[in-house]
C-alpha cells in the first residue's frame, strides 16, 4: 500500500513537471490570456460589491514604447539584462536590511515577478517562493530576455483592473503603449510597487519624485539592447 502511494506521488510530480515545462514552452510563442491575479482581483471585487474591472489587451513588444520597457527596468530591476533571473546583489541587500528591521525595494527581479504573475498566486509563502524560483529558472532557460519583458509588460497589474501596457496607456493617457513618452512611461513604472494605491495621473508628490528619479536613471542606463543580454 505504501509502495503504491509513493509511486502515485512520484508519477504526480513527474506529471506536474512535464505540464509546467509544456506551459512555459507554450507561452514562449502564445500570448498569455489571463493570470491568476486577474481572477483573484475579480473575486475580490465581487465579494466587496465593487464594479467589475478587467482591462487587458495583449500587444507585441514592438508595439510597446521602448520608453516603458526602459522605465520598468530602471525602476524595478536595473540588472535585468545581466543576471540569469536572480539579482543576487539585491537579494543580499534585502536580507541585510531585513535583519536590521528595514526593507528594500527591488530584490525581486523582473523575471521573478513574471514567473509569479503568470504561473502563481500573489500571497507570500515558502511554497510559492520555491515554485517562483522553479518557474524563474524555466523562463530564463526557455525564453529570451525580450520575451520575458513582453510577457511582463502584458501581464502586470498597472491600476485597478488594468493589466498590461496597452490597457494602462489608454487608461492613464488615452493613447497606445507605443506612443508613451519618457515621463508618461516613468509615471506608470513609478506606481508598479502598489498600483492599487498610487495613480500615474494625477501623480502625488511621492510618485512625481519617483518619476523624475526614473527618468534620470533612464538617461544613465543608455540604449536598451536585448541582443547584449547576459547568456542570450
Amino acid at each position: 500500500m505504501l509502495k503504491r502511494f509513493f509511486k502515485f506521488i512520484f508519477k504526480l510530480i513527474i506529471g506536474l513537471i512535464i505540464f509546467s515545462v509544456g506551459m512555459v514552452f507554450l507561452y514562449k510563442w502564445v500570448p498569455v490570456p489571463a493570470t491568476p491575479l486577474m481572477f483573484i482581483r475579480s473575486v475580490e471585487n465581487f465579494q466587496n460589491d465593487r464594479p467589475f474591472a478587467w482591462k487587458h489587451d495583449w500587444v507585441s513588444i514592438n508595439k510597446i514604447s521602448k520608453n516603458l520597457q526602459l522605465a520598468v527596468i530602471c525602476s524595478e530591476d536595473q540588472n535585468f539584462l545581466k543576471h540569469h533571473g536572480f539579482d543576487v546583489e539585491a537579494i543580499e541587500k534585502a536580507f541585510e536590511n531585513n535583519k536590521k528591521g528595514k526593507s528594500i525595494k527591488g530584490a525581486s527581479s523582473i523575471s521573478q515577478q513574471t514567473a509569479k504573475n503568470v504561473f502563481l498566486w500573489p500571497q507570500r509563502s515558502w511554497l510559492r517562493k520555491g515554485l517562483e524560483v522553479y518557474f524563474t529558472f524555466l523562463i530564463e532557460t526557455i525564453w529570451s530576455k525580450e520575451r520575458i519583458m513582453e510577457v511582463y509588460l502584458n501581464s502586470i497589474e498597472m491600476g485597478n483592473g488594468i493589466y498590461g501596457a496597452e490597457a494602462a496607456a489608454y487608461y492613464w493617457y488615452n493613447k497606445p503603449a507605443a506612443k508613451l513618452s519618457q515621463y508618461e512611461a516613468a509615471s506608470i513604472a513609478a506606481i508598479l510597487p502598489n498600483p492599487l494605491k498610487y495613480k500615474a495621473k494625477p501623480a502625488s508628490n511621492y510618485i512625481e519624485r519617483r518619476k523624475i528619479w526614473i527618468v534620470r536613471q533612464m538617461g544613465y542606463f543608455g540604449k536598451l539592447d536585448y541582443e547584449k543580454a547576459h547568456g542570450k
